[in-house]
C-alpha cells in the first residue's frame, strides 16, 4: 500500500492547464478542487464533437443482437487487481436482500448518532453522538462501526482514518436512506464528505444537495481519495444544480487516484439530478482509478453519468443504468497524476446506456484490452457508440429498453424493465454483482439481465 500523500495545489492547476487539444476537449474539470482544508481539484476531458476519433482511431459499429436471439455466454473474466491485492468485492459480497442493503460484520468498536443524540454523549447505543463530525473525531481503529439512525445531518465531513483489508471501518445508515445528509447552514466546504481513509466502507446514505445555506455550494457529493474503499447504497442528488459552469466541476460520486487510491468500488447507488444545465464539467460517478463500478443508477447529469478519467485503468464497469446525460459512459485517461498508460483493460457490459446526447465515448488515450459486451445502447441522439484502437463492441442491444415509467422529467422515474424489455436475459454472467440494485439474485437460473434492474 502506498502512503497517501498531499501535493502542492499549483501542481493539480498545472494539470488542468494541460488539456489535450488534439481530441477537442471542451471539459478540463470534474472534481474536487482546493480549498483551505486541503481538497484537490480533478480533471475531467468530455468530446463534444460527433467526431470523438482524432486522437487514436476511428469510431466503430458494434456488432448488434436481435431482442428476441439466445442469450450469450462468456467464460472470460478479466481481473482488476493492483500489486497483487485483493479485489474488495471478493471480501465483502453479504447483501442482506430484505433491505436491499449491504449487511456488514459485527465489528470490535461501535459508536451510534442519532439526531436526538448529543457530541458530548459517549457515543453508545443509549447514549448517541449527534453530529457525523464528532463521530469521525473517534471512529479511527480498524474494526469499527458508526450506525447513523434515521435524520437529517449537517455534511461538509471529512474522514481520514482507514482500516485495514481484514478490520474494515464501516458507516452505515442504519435504515437505507434514512440518514440525510444535507448542507449545513454555513458551508466551509464544497462536498457533503470528503474521505481519505482506505478500507472505509460508506453505506445506505441519502445524500440531498437541494437546500444550500450560506458560503460554499456544494459541488460534489461523496469524495474518496483512499484505497480499496467502497460506496454502497447511497442516494446523492441534486448536487451542484445552481452553481456556475466552471472548470472546477464536481461529481455525485468521485473515485480518485490523486492520492494513490487504488481498487475502490462504487456498487448500487442512485445517482441523479448533478449539475446546472448544459455544463460538461459536472459528472455523475468520476472514476480516475481501479475498481468496479456496478448496479448503480445514474440519471440527469450534465456531464456524463459514468466517467472515466485520469490513471483510470483496471476498471469493470457492469450493469449500470445510464440515461438522461450529456453523455452515457466516457472511458479514457488523460491529465494523468502517476501513469500516462491510458484507460486500458476497462471491461464494459451488461449496461443499459440510453437516451443521452452521446453513449459510450472512449476518449483521450485508451487501450487494446478494454470489452465492451452485452451492452443496450439506444436513442443516443449524437452517436451510440463510439470506440478507438479499431475495438468492436459485441453482442450490444440495439432497441429501446422499455422501462416501466421512463420520463426524462418526473420526480420518480421507473427505471425498472418491463415484462417484454429486450434487456431480460441478455447479459452475460462475467463479473456481474450477485444482487441487483433491490438486492434481487442475479444467477443462471433466471438469466442474466442488462442494466441496474434484474426482471
Amino acid at each position: 500500500m502506498k502512503k497517501l500523500v498531499t501535493f502542492a495545489s499549483d501542481l493539480r492547476l498545472n494539470a488542468l492547464l494541460c488539456c489535450s487539444a488534439t481530441v477537442l476537449l471542451t471539459a478540463c474539470g470534474g472534481g474536487m478542487t482546493d480549498t483551505a482544508n486541503g481538497q484537490q481539484a480533478q480533471t475531467a476531458a468530455i468530446t463534444t464533437s460527433a467526431d470523438a476519433t482524432a486522437a487514436n482511431g476511428a469510431a466503430t459499429t458494434p456488432n448488434t443482437v436481435d431482442a428476441t436471439a439466445a442469450p450469450a455466454t462468456d467464460a472470460a473474466t478479466p481481473t482488476a487487481t493492483t500489486d497483487g491485492a485483493p479485489h474488495l468485492l471478493a471480501m465483502v459480497t453479504s447483501v442482506d436482500t430484505m433491505s436491499s442493503m449491504m449487511s456488514t460484520p459485527a465489528t470490535s468498536y461501535n459508536y451510534y448518532v442519532s439526531p436526538t443524540g448529543s457530541d458530548s454523549a459517549a457515543g453508545t447505543q443509549t447514549a448517541p453522538f449527534k453530529t457525523l463530525a464528532r463521530a469521525a473525531q473517534l471512529a479511527t481503529k480498524p474494526g469499527t462501526t458508526v450506525h447513523v439512525a434515521p435524520g437529517t445531518y449537517a455534511g461538509g465531513i471529512k474522514t481520514t482514518a482507514s482500516g485495514t483489508s481484514s478490520a474494515r471501518i464501516y458507516w452505515v445508515s442504519t435504515t437505507k436512506w434514512g440518514a440525510k445528509i444535507v448542507p449545513p447552514a454555513s458551508s466551509s466546504n464544497n462536498n457533503a464528505w470528503d474521505n481519505r481513509g482506505s478500507y472505509v466502507s460508506i453505506i445506505g446514505f441519502d445524500v440531498d444537495g437541494t437546500n444550500s445555506g450560506s458560503g460554499t455550494k456544494w459541488t460534489h457529493g461523496i469524495y474518496t481519495g483512499g484505497s480499496y474503499t467502497m460506496i454502497a447504497d447511497n442516494h446523492i442528488h441534486n448536487i451542484a444544480k445552481t452553481v456556475s459552469c466552471t472548470s472546477a466541476g464536481g461529481s455525485a460520486i468521485g473515485v480518485d487516484s490523486y492520492y494513490y487510491g487504488v481498487m475502490s468500488d462504487v456498487v448500487s447507488n442512485v445517482v441523479n439530478d448533478i449539475g446546472p444545465a448544459g455544463c460538461s464539467y459536472v459528472q455523475g460517478i468520476y472514476f480516475s482509478t481501479s475498481g468496479t463500478i456496478k448496479n448503480n443508477l445514474s440519471y440527469r447529469v450534465s456531464g456524463a453519468a459514468i466517467h472515466l478519467w485520469h490513471d483510470a485503468t483496471n476498471v469493470i464497469i457492469t450493469n449500470n443504468t445510464a440515461t438522461t446525460s450529456s453523455f452515457g459512459m466516457v472511458v479514457g485517461g488523460g491529465d494523468f497524476y502517476h501513469s500516462t498508460a491510458g484507460a486500458n483493460n476497462i471491461f464494459v457490459a451488461n449496461n443499459i446506456v440510453y437516451d443521452n446526447q452521446y453513449g459510450i465515448s472512449e476518449q483521450g488515450k485508451t487501450g487494446t484490452a478494454n470489452q465492451y459486451k452485452n451492452n443496450l445502447v439506444y436513442k443516443n441522439t449524437t452517436y451510440n457508440i463510439s470506440l478507438r484502437n479499431g475495438l468492436v463492441a459485441t453482442a450490444t442491444v440495439s432497441s429501446d429498453p422499455l422501462l416501466k415509467a421512463y420520463s426524462r422529467t418526473a420526480t420518480t422515474p421507473d427505471f425498472h424493465l418491463s415484462t417484454s424489455s429486450p434487456a431480460i436475459g441478455r447479459g452475460i454472467a462475467t463479473n456481474a454483482y450477485p444482487t441487483d440494485l433491490d438486492g434481487k439474485p442475479r444467477n443462471s437460473t433466471t438469466g442474466y439481465d442488462i442494466g441496474a434492474y434484474q426482471h
